[in-house]
Parts: C-alpha cells; structure tokens; sequence
C-alpha cells in the first residue's frame, strides 16, 4: 500500500459518521493500522488509571504510601503464598530493570508486608500476615468498589478473558518491536 492510500484510509470518514479514532498522535495512526493507534491510547488511559487505582485501593486498604509497582509486587509475593526469586518477580510482571523490583521490596519489608530469605545463592521474598492482610483487605474493597459496578455493566466476561489474551500476546509483538529498536 503506498502512503498516499494509507493515508486515504486513516482520514477516511468513521462508518458510524462519528469524529474518527480517537488516538494521542494523528501522525501514527496514519499508517497501515490506525487502529492500533486507537488501542495505544487506550491503553495509555487504561494504564494509568489501572495505576492510579491500585496505589488508591492499598491506600484505602491501610497503607497510602505504596506504588503501583510496590503493589504489583505484594500480590505477586503473595500469590500461591510461595516464596519467590526476584528474578521470577520480574519475569511475572515482565519489569526489566530489577532495581524497580528490589526497591519495592525494600519498601514492603520496611511496612513490613513482605520478608527475604534465602534459597541457596538466591535471594526470596514471602508474604507475612500483615502482607496477606492487607491482601485480603484490597480484596475486599476492589470487589465492592470496582468488581460489582464492572458487572453490573452485563460485560461479557468471555470477551474480556479473550481481550486479556490478546493483550498479553500483542506485549510479546511490543517486546520484540523493542528488541529490534534496540538493535538499530
């Protein structure tokens, strides 16, 4: 397709008659998928807001100085109450710069949600009761405040499992994008 055509379609009317895809940069979605432009910025209001709102829950949970990082990170210590490697920590929440990952810890351990250990050479970090509190305690207050009013909107739960899957796997094209550009 040559640019001029590509062109021609992201300027093209919307089928609805509406304003268009509403994206943050015109200029990139003037290319061969507009559309994806349309879900970045998605996703960039998603993202925040999902930031906003996990760092205002363990607020409101008990704790209102934690990150959304530092919050990522209890729950994922906490998940399946293992212990786990930090390497796995970041692999999980696919966090490239472990000192993110080590300085949210430290944080944890100083409110003492979290504890390190030892397996081997490695260092772990488990869950301690006040951390599987607060836990619980998030839980409970994403259920009645963002839970319930999500389903009361009668979302198709499959459509948003199968979203989830896409999104996990457009991380991987994201990723690899990444690597190249690295690379160049």
């Amino acid at each position: 397709m040559t640019r001029r055509a590509s062109a021609r379609i992201a300027s093209d009317p919307p089928p609805s008659g509406g304003i268009g895809p509403v994206v943050s940069s015109a200029h990139l979605a003037s290319g061969l998928m507009p559309v994806l432009s349309e879900l970045e910025f998605g996703m960039i209001l998603l993202g925040h807001a999902f930031n906003r709102w996990m760092a205002r829950c363990a607020a409101a949970a008990g704790i209102a100085d934690l990150s959304a990082l530092d919050v990522l990170v209890l729950h994922t210590v906490n998940h399946r109450n293992r212990a786990k490697r930090l390497a796995d920590i970041c692999l999980v929440l696919n966090v490239e710069d472990t000192h993110l990952v080590t300085y949210a810890v430290k944080k944890l351990q100083a409110h003492a949600l979290v504890s390190s250990g030892r397996r081997g050479k490695e260092k772990t970090v488990t869950i301690t009761p006040k951390g599987e509190a607060l836990c619980r305690k998030y839980s409970e207050i994403r259920e009645a405040l963002l839970v319930k009013p999500v389903k009361g909107t009668g979302v198709d739960e499959r459509k948003l499992s199968d979203l989830a899957g896409t999104m996990r796997a457009l991380s991987g094209h994201y990723d690899q994008a990444a690597r190249s550009a690295a690379s160049l």
